[in-house]
């Protein structure tokens, strides 16, 4: 598998989630979208992780939500420690079957996959503001090359005329 690169527009389903991580992550895109958030799925952060799902609301603040699919996926994974200095909140997303096994300081989400539900509200951790402005660009630039990126797949290609 190749690096990737920051704003990689095919980050978005790369064979890493499994498909109940993706029913998962629908179901939470759904809520966040229908919050008037706008979200972003697998963002690579400036330390180089990256971030299951990012969202940004009206004002300007930044969530992110770590998705886990099975109690062994949350006990394999301690890199969700580090996304709490690129976010305002940091919410858990899985599903009902998987439980509440999260740290009960953090946000939580189930979902069937369709629906989803804020069972318990993240801590909010407000942002510094150059992080914030870090944050807000880097939404913006990865979710407008991966528009691009769908409506012009290949820009090396010349089209017919």
């Amino acid at each position: 598998m190749p690096l990737l690169s920051t704003f990689d527009v095919d980050a978005m389903i790369d064979g890493r989630q499994s498909p109940q991580a993706m029913k998962v992550r629908r179901g939470v895109g759904r809520l966040l979208r229908e919050m008037g958030w706008a979200v972003v799925p697998e963002l690579i952060l400036s330390s180089g992780r990256r971030a299951d799902l990012v969202a940004i609301d009206g004002r300007g603040e930044v969530t992110i939500v770590e998705i886990k699919s099975s109690i062994a996926d949350f006990r394999a994974d301690s890199k969700w420690h580090h996304y709490k200095s690129a976010c305002d909140r940091l919410y858990f997303a899985s599903t009902p079957d998987v439980g509440d096994i999260f740290p009960p300081e953090e946000g939580l989400i189930m979902t069937d996959g369709f629906m989803a539900e804020i069972v318990r509200e993240a801590q909010h951790s407000r942002l510094a503001a150059s992080t914030r402005r870090a944050m807000t660009l880097r939404i913006a630039q990865t979710a407008a090359r991966r528009l691009h990126e769908l409506e012009d797949p290949n820009p090396w290609v010349s089209a017919p005329v």
